[in-house]
């Protein structure tokens, strides 16, 4: 991350409005998160048909529950947002989560962060999958406000309204399900926005112990992070061509990729 990213950062804290955090018990729902999507629509529609299969002798309503970081690098990411709108699957219901570059894009349409520090979060493929050119543009506005304006009225509205609305925790008696991981030192009712979808080192360097399963994303990896106390199912979905997939039933995990 550049050292101008990192200060809009610190900057928009303080105007950003808390996320809402939702409390549920799913002991007796079958519940499947899925990690980092980044704009592969076709892996995560992939993810879906494999959830719907393996759930169909499952009674019940399902869960799906969304890790976060649905846009920038891949193709597609327009379109997974519409996807992700719409009604889940037959028989699920459907929970998305917020990711750090869903929270970067609004600090983009707020103005907190420049256009040149989003492109560096893969931005430029979101573009594109909105129909503007990110090469292009800079030349055809005179100035930086200019250029931000115009993409600011591009974006659909209700996609913004959308990605604003998303929580950024579901907490369970059992699992915690957050994009990037908790800070050890906090309780996880303290938890602050930022490092439930921004954190690392302290996260997953700590040797404090976590107060429940916490599952998340955000740091990639070749296949799943399968620890004591937390798993991670970002898989490099973009790049690699494999998004994770964990089922959560009856005290059982259970995993599985594109």
């Amino acid at each position: 991350m550049s050292d101008s990213l990192a200060r809009s950062r610190e900057g928009s804290k303080a105007g950003r409005q808390p996320r809402p955090r939702v409390s549920m018990d799913i002991a007796d729902i079958p519940t499947y998160a899925i990690g980092d999507v980044h704009g592969r629509l076709d892996l995560l529609q992939k993810a879906e048909e494999a959830i719907i299969r393996d759930a169909e002798h499952i009674p019940g309503t399902k869960l799906i529950v969304m890790l976060g970081d649905y846009i920038d690098r891949g193709p597609q990411s327009a379109h997974v947002i519409s996807h992700i709108m719409d009604p889940a699957p037959e028989g699920f219901e459907r929970i998305c989560l917020a990711g750090n570059h869903e929270i970067v894009m609004l600090d983009y349409i707020d103005g907190w962060a420049s256009y040149d520090d989003w492109m560096t979060m893969g931005a430029a493929e979101l573009l594109r999958s909105y129909g503007l050119d990110p090469d292009h543009l800079p030349l055809v506005f005179r100035s930086g406000a200019q250029l931000d304006a115009f993409i600011r009225q591009s974006l659909p509205h209700t996609h913004i309204d959308f990605i604003r609305s998303l929580p950024i925790m579901l907490d369970t008696p059992n699992v915690a399900f957050v994009h990037a991981g908790i800070d050890p030192r906090v309780p996880l009712e303290e938890q602050a926005d930022d490092d439930l979808a921004f954190i690392r080192q302290r996260f997953l360097e700590s040797p404090l112990p976590l107060p429940k399963l916490i599952v998340h994303g955000h740091t990639p990896g070749d296949q799943p992070d399968v620890q004591p106390m937390r798993l991670n199912l970002d898989t490099r979905a973009f790049r690699s061509g494999r998004l994770s997939v964990a089922r959560f039933w009856q005290g059982q995990v259970y995993l599985f990729s594109t």
